[in-house]
This record gives structure tokens, sequence and C-alpha cells, in this order.
């Protein structure tokens, strides 16, 4: 005789938490990359204003792939600002998905009255502070050599 298990289906309630969590989860990802290119496009920009500064026949080292390679400057600084720009877009890009991620959020919230308890600051406004309080760090990925 098989004994038949019954599978308990999720409520309504439970469905829209786990949505509205799983939505949560994805702007947080977000934030995260966000945070993380910008950082990069930060630490380029000073490399890049650095390195403006000296002579391009000048000796530097670029980490690459996890290699340390010998470079010229003159050879090193088009491909950092190529990278650069594309930073830049891929930044605009992910505030776009960011606003219209918090958009999506606030609307599920109103259409079904979720109300956030326990005084959790909504994501946008700590991506906000965030960006206010970032400060360079730099990671030493290009090094001049001062010979």
């Amino acid at each position: 005789m098989e004994k038949l298990v019954k599978v308990k289906k999720p409520t309504e309630e439970e469905l829209i938490h786990n949505t509205f969590n799983a939505l949560r989860t994805e702007q947080r990802q977000l934030a995260t990359k966000l945070s993380e290119i910008e950082l990069d496009l930060n630490e380029h920009s000073i490399v890049i204003d650095t390195l403006n500064k000296l002579d391009d026949e000048r000796k530097c080292f670029r980490l690459i792939g996890g290699v340390l390679v010998e470079r010229k400057i003159c050879d090193v600084l088009p491909t950092l600002i190529k990278n650069r720009g594309e930073m830049s877009k891929i930044v605009k890009t992910l505030n776009e998905q960011l606003t219209k991620k918090g958009i999506e959020i606030n609307d599920f919230k109103n259409k079904h009255n979720i109300q956030v308890r326990g005084g959790i600051t909504p994501i946008s406004e700590e991506v906000e502070s965030q960006s206010v309080e970032k400060k360079a760090d730099h990671d030493g990925s290009v090094i001049v050599n001062n010979v």
C-alpha cells in the first residue's frame, strides 16, 4: 500500500513574502555590483591621473590576469582610458537597473500592502549614502618604476 504524501501549497501570503524577498535580494546584488565597479572606476581614474603627469617612456608594471607585466606608460595608458570608459557605461546601466528595481519593489509593496518592520532602511537609501561616503582605495594594479 502506497502512502500519499500531501505537499503543502504555499499560501498567497507566503508567495507574496517570497517574491518580495527575492526582489530585495536582486536589488542588493545590483547595489553590490554597482559599488564594486564604481570602486574600480575610481581606481582607474586615480591611476590615469597619476600616469598622465609622468613621461610616456617611463616603465610601469601592470597586473594582467594575475601576472605582473612590464610595459611603458604610453602602452598602458590608452587601455586604462578605454577600460574606464567601458566601466562608466556599466555604472550608468547598473544605476538604471537599480532604479527600475526600486520602483518595481515599491509598486509591489503598494499593490500588496506590504510594510517593512524593524526600521530596515530601504536599499535605495543605503546606495545613496554609500555613494556619498565612498573613498578611493588604490590597490596598486599599476606600478611606476622610479628609474
